[in-house]
């Protein structure tokens, strides 16, 4: 998603200079002006705010109809008139909807890039929100007071807030529930059955997935088993976890930091090439889906929920094979140079651009109070996972009357991702540590989560530190953007093609050499510069 993201910056660009054009007040599409002052809720009188947001095709088409937004409008008064459309289409139908100065009000789950963020604050298309905030945002100010940082986070290198954040706190530091996004499901009832033991070494696990592949473990007759799948450049479903048996490993943006404070492209290192000469043997023993290089996440999940996976990757293993012992979270693996390492992501529980408000809003105190709302404790809790006491479909939580606290309910056989997909937001929210356990429990496969990463994953990651979410200046963003939008095109090319070809000796220095002519020296001299003042 963030890759999709920075190739639409450029889109972007063009999209808002024609937004910029259309002179203040335009935008057919946003409410007009109530007159409201001193805003308390629930208003005498219902007013509508028009928004425009993104949501899961599990999720109705009306927002109206989760129960959250039935809620708050009661507690309100505000009713929200949405342009809602689905995740593949949102970024396509927002862009055209400035491309055409046709403004709603805001943009809820926005998906906005952070040089998205600073062209559409530069011309106007989004107004700042630091004063909104100061005046009329009690709850979200309390956020930020607890949480200084987050303040630093959102404020953008022209000292303007142009965005309200996500903010979800699962654990800090290396054991942050984001440190690891591709655990590796190993098949526990395969091993078993053919008697082996759980593979410690790359060359275990390499033996390991030909007895998959020759020995039918699921013991049908058949060679139907699937030794290895994942999907290439997908974040929660790459094997991006096996590269960290061969050095510094690999993750999502290429990016790791070394304990002397040096930012490393991990995609130029000797590591990579022999983790990639690695997957070429595997390929060539056809142990690698060969689906895994183009399928999408429907196909991996039908396969998977089929059984027919020996090793796969994913968040948690109840998205795929549900909740049961049939598979288990394979550990670390030594390399061939003996060492053994879990490479860290650079994600966080934040994301920058979750909403904004355009230029066209008439309504500014209302949008910001009602926003706030969203910055409830108990109300952002719900926002994120879902909601209490819905007659109609399963419910995340029971609502405990008297400790004012929403507890996590068992789900029993259900994906927590689909149930979440369905009754949740996905709004601007915030969700502390010190909240767990005052306003609401840590979901059962959260905590669950955290334990394996903290006795699994935790001693192995050798790197102290990960790359912070700096906001670079807008010269800096339209410079990495440029620059990512073919090196990262060109790197995750070459990875395909070498595990299948076996060319990566061959090839290896002329890819080095076009990586620096797209860019990749005055890439690590932004990154480096970032991190550095970042640090001070």
């Amino acid at each position: 998603m963030k890759k999709t993201v920075q190739l639409l910056a450029v889109t972007v660009l063009s999209v808002s200079l024609l937004a910029g054009c259309g002179g203040e007040g335009g935008g057919n599409s946003a409410s007009k002006d109530y007159q409201l002052q001193n805003v308390s809720f629930p208003l005498k009188e219902k007013v509508t705010l028009n928004f425009m947001t993104q949501s899961s095709p599990l999720a109705p088409s009306d927002p109206n109809q989760k129960l959250i937004y039935k809620r708050l409008e009661e507690k309100t008064g505000v009713h929200i008139d949405w342009k809602n459309y689905t995740s593949d289409s949102f970024a396509e139908k927002r862009n055209l909807a400035i491309a055409s100065d046709d403004l709603p009000d805001a943009i809820l789950d926005a998906g906005y890039s952070d040089y998205e963020l600073l062209q559409l604050g530069s011309d106007g298309t989004i107004i700042p929100l630091e004063d909104l905030i100061e005046k009329y945002m009690p709850n979200f100010k309390k956020v930020l007071e607890a949480a200084p940082e987050y303040k630093a986070m959102i404020t953008a290198p022209d000292g303007h807030i142009y965005s309200f954040p996500w903010i979800e706190e699962l654990g800090s530091g290396k054991e942050s529930i984001h440190s690891v996004n591709d655990f590796p499901w190993i098949n526990k009832a395969w091993l078993d059955k053919l008697g082996l033991k759980m593979p410690t070494t790359t060359e275990e696990l390499k033996n390991v997935l030909i007895a998959f592949k020759n020995n039918d473990p699921n013991g049908n007759g058949q060679k139907d088993e699937i030794p290895m799948s994942f999907i290439m450049n997908n974040g929660n479903e790459d094997m991006n976890f096996l590269f960290g048996s061969f050095g510094l490993g690999d993750n999502g943006d290429h990016t790791v930091v070394t304990n002397d404070g040096k930012v490393v492209f991990t995609a130029s290192q000797d590591g990579y090439k022999e983790a990639i000469k690695y997957f070429n043997e595997l390929y060539k023993l056809n142990l690698i889906d060969e689906e895994s290089f183009e399928q999408d996440y429907n196909t991996y999940l039908a396969k998977g929920q089929s059984g027919r996976y020996g090793l796969y990757f994913q968040w948690d293993k109840a998205n795929i094979t549900g909740a049961n012992d049939n598979y288990e979270l394979m550990n670390p693996l030594e390399g061939p140079s003996g060492e053994t390492n879990v490479t860290r992501t650079n994600n966080y529980g934040f994301d920058r651009g979750r909403m904004v408000i355009t230029q066209a809003n008439k309504n500014l105190e209302l949008t910001a109070k009602w926003i706030d709302q969203l910055y409830d404790p108990i109300q952002s809790v719900q926002n994120n996972w879902g909601t209490y006491g819905d007659e109609t479909q399963q419910n995340i939580f029971k609502f405990d009357e008297q400790k004012k606290m929403l507890v996590h309910l068992p789900l029993g056989d259900t994906s927590p991702v689909e149930l979440r997909q369905k009754t949740n937001i996905g709004g601007p929210l915030a969700i502390l540590d010190e909240y767990y356990g005052k306003y609401t429990t840590k979901p059962d496969d959260a905590a669950w989560r955290l334990q394996l990463m903290k006795e699994v994953m935790v001693p192995h990651m050798k790197q102290d530190n990960n790359y912070p979410k700096i906001f670079f200046s807008r010269e800096e963003q339209k410079e990495l953007t440029n620059i990512e939008t073919d090196l990262f095109a060109y790197v995750n090319r070459k990875r395909a093609e070498w595990i299948k070809t076996g060319k990566v000796d061959a090839e290896w220095n002329a890819y080095l050499q076009e990586l620096n002519r797209l860019g990749l020296e005055k890439w690590l001299q932004i990154k480096q510069s970032g991190y550095d003042k970042y640090k001070k």
